[in-house]
């Protein structure tokens, strides 16, 4: 029996590698894949004049409507953003989520999605480590 965190992982592994899966003809979330690219279609980061890029975690539940349950929780930020970045990262992801809700759920999505927590990773880093730029540690929220 797989436990939530498994869950959570397998979740945020799917948004890291990028797999894909094709939409729902008429444009609803039909797939976990499609809940990542629908946000990832949403998603802008704030500019670099306000603040350095990172990487930010957040988990957030669905209802049935694809409207967001509850609060979401930031799991994630890169360790050597400063408070400003943390700031201008969070109201960047809450507004990307207030850009995509309600979800537009297919009614087996809906079914499946309605209360389980996605790990969803929002990445404005590059891909290719930049010699400049410290090595990024982890740091817990």
């Amino acid at each position: 029996m797989a436990h939530c965190g498994d869950k959570l992982l397998l979740v945020a592994a799917l948004l890291l590698f990028g797999v894909s899966g094709a939409a729902a003809e008429d444009g609803q979330v039909n797939t976990i894949q499609d809940i990542f690219r629908h946000l990832r279609i949403c998603w802008r980061p704030p500019p670099p004049s306000k603040a350095r890029p990172l990487d930010i975690t957040v988990v957030v539940s669905f209802n049935r409507s694809g409207d967001i349950l509850g609060h979401p929780r930031i799991s994630y930020e890169s360790a050597e953003a400063t408070d400003n970045d943390r700031l201008q990262y969070r109201i960047a992801v809450m507004e990307a989520l207030q850009r995509c809700t309600p979800m537009p759920f297919t009614e087996a999505m809906a079914g499946a999605a309605a209360g389980r927590p996605f790990a969803i990773q929002f990445r404005s880093r590059k891909t290719s480590p930049d010699k400049t730029s410290p090595q990024t540690q982890e740091r817990r929220a």
